[in-house]
């Protein structure tokens, strides 16, 4: 009952925190995006942002767009802003997150509205100025026609503001059939719960008796599930359109290190591990792993964990084989590849740690019971034998009551 009243809603207020606390601070963290020329709008613009969102971007200059393009494919920026004196041009990939992709097409729409307002506060200046001019010229008969016409143009100067255009330009797409990317973002949570499925049964089956067996049944069925995930996400729903082959490859790469972390876990410390293993998974890595957004939209050091898990670091290296060609996956590949090895590890040699303890604790087990019998061989708690030359504890009794009705009647 104390369990059910107190531990178990502290972990479900925990769980919900994990998924809502995230989700509820989503805003841009040092996202690296470009920016195309150092002219004078240019650096108008990033002291603006700078002022205006403190914190929220990485600024990288390139010279001009064609640069800002390779680096957005190369998945070093997310996006970029090429600024002129007529257009804010905003480069974007949207396959490397929709939200942040809508991010950057509303920050480039505030920069050409501000662009706009200060032209309009310089043209309201220079009319103010030619109608001065023209009050300190009126005495002067020969300069009226003059001030006239020019106070004509300025007029209609004001009357026709120039304004600034905006230009979205998606270098790298999402795919159509996902435009959202709702498919992709969804795929994640599954694939989590699927991968400690897989490692809970091939730990628990009995059938599975030796190691080798296990490693070898976990990685055919990560294969298999991978394909069936890959069908249904590309072949049902083309959400992933590109690089078939490496792509079956990693969503089988990311379940292997989910589902053999489950099953070490699983192996080393028994039925608790599945526990343990979900909570890791799921609770730390599902919630902290930037899938629906980026991980740059996260709190800071939330991002850094859910990249060091297998959902974060999976979800990452998916977009980057899916979209980008592998660019920028390098990191994310060696996290799957790390908690891989440790998981097969701890499955392969588990049985021995678990031997090895077992066998602890059973020589602890023979030694308390031997020295419990050799405790109760010794005599001290046994009484002492007939004839044996030692009074045993019931004649010892008998002697004090004789002993007391003789002193009784005596008196």
């Amino acid at each position: 009952m104390a369990i059910a009243a107190v531990a178990l809603p502290i972990v479900i207020t925990l769980a919900v925190m994990a998924f809502a606390w995230p989700a509820g601070r989503i805003a841009p963290r040092d996202v690296p995006v470009g920016i195309v020329g150092t002219g004078p709008a240019t650096q108008n613009a990033v002291e603006g942002l700078a002022r205006a969102k403190p914190g929220a971007f990485d600024f990288h200059l390139y010279a001009d767009q064609q640069a800002a393009r390779s680096a957005i494919e190369n998945r070093d920026v997310y996006g970029a802003f090429a600024i002129s004196g007529d257009s804010v041009t905003v480069l974007k990939a949207s396959a490397a997150g929709p939200s942040v992709a809508q991010l950057l097409t509303d920050v480039g729409q505030q920069l050409a509205d501000k662009a706009t307002q200060q032209i309009a506060q310089q043209m309201a200046a220079q009319q103010k100025a030619a109608e001065q001019q023209k009050a300190a010229a009126a005495h002067s008969s020969a300069k009226a026609h003059k001030q006239a016409a020019a106070q004509r143009g300025a007029a209609a100067a004001a009357a026709s503001p120039v304004k600034i255009l905006v230009k979205a330009v998606d270098v790298v797409p999402v795919a159509t059939e996902d435009p959202r990317g709702v498919v992709f973002s969804s795929s994640v949570f599954p694939l989590t719960i699927c991968g400690i499925i897989i490692g809970a049964f091939v730990t628990m089956a009995r059938g599975l008796a030796r190691p080798r067996h296990r490693v070898l049944t976990l990685l055919v069925a990560c294969a298999v599930a991978a394909f069936g995930i890959y069908v249904v996400a590309q072949g049902f729903l083309g959400a992933l359109p590109h690089s078939h082959v490496a792509t079956w490859a990693i969503l089988s790469l990311d379940l292997i290190s989910i589902s053999a972390t489950a099953a070490g876990v699983i192996r080393l410390f028994g039925p608790a591990g599945l526990g343990l293993s979900a909570a890791l998974m799921v609770f730390i890595g599902n919630a902290f792993s930037g899938a629906t957004s980026a991980p740059e939209m996260l709190p800071k050091g939330v991002e850094d964990i859910g990249q060091w898990l297998p959902p974060g670091a999976g979800a990452s290296l998916l977009r980057d084989t899916a979209y980008f060609d592998g660019n920028g996956g390098g990191g994310h590949l060696a996290v799957l590849i790390l908690w891989s090895v440790i998981g097969l590890t701890a499955v392969m040699f588990g049985h021995w740690v678990m031997r090895e303890s077992r066998g602890a604790r059973d020589a602890r087990t023979e030694a308390k019971t031997a020295a419990k019998t050799d405790v109760v061989a010794s005599g001290e708690l046994l009484p002492a034998l007939p004839g044996s030359g030692v009074a045993s504890p019931d004649r010892r009794h008998a002697h004090a009551h004789a002993h007391a009705r003789r002193s009784s009647g005596d008196s």
